[in-house]
């Protein structure tokens, strides 16, 4: 219960960085994706099962305040985290290369899906455009902000993980 607890806190306070403050930050347009960074970094620490539900949480936050449609984001979150989940046995808490590499794979897949959805549908066909003025700057972005959100995020995970050994939980 307290893992849900504090997952659901830091889903809610990561959306409210990436919306409400890092827009002041803005490196070239892009914010970094931080809602991604959680779904990759729990579904490479916890598993498939950790991963989809953070991702469908984080995702299903999107999709509940962009006004767009309920779903959509939930969906592909959900289907990220779960895949992430694969690389869990890959997985060594104090190797931070596999979890940038994640991200960075995650943030063009997330970024390309955004295109053909939301652009490509629309008839707007610039992907090369696209690639270098969003996926680029944002993939580089959210790589930068996972050599920081990451070491937290493995330790509230290891705390966590103390806690539920113990029994305390």
């Amino acid at each position: 219960m307290l893992r849900a607890i504090v997952l659901g806190f830091l889903i809610l306070i990561l959306y409210l960085f990436q919306t409400a403050l890092f827009p002041f930050f803005e490196l070239g347009g892009v914010v970094p994706n931080l809602l991604l960074v959680i779904t990759v970094s729990f579904g490479l620490m916890r598993g498939r099962k950790e991963g989809l539900f953070v991702g469908f949480f984080c995702g299903l936050l999107i999709d509940i305040f962009s006004g767009f449609a309920l779903g959509p984001y939930a969906l592909l979150y959900m289907y990220l985290g779960y895949i992430n989940g694969f690389f869990h046995r890959l997985y060594y808490v104090e190797d931070v290369l596999l979890p940038i590499i994640m991200v960075a794979v995650n943030d063009f897949f997330y970024s390309t899906v955004v295109y053909i959805v939301f652009y490509l549908m629309r008839n707007r066909l610039d992907y090369g455009k696209y690639f270098m003025e969003i996926i680029i700057p944002e993939m580089i972005y959210t790589m930068l902000a996972t050599l920081v959100l990451y070491r937290i995020l493995m330790k509230v995970n290891k705390a966590l993980k103390v806690y539920e050994e113990r029994g305390d939980l």
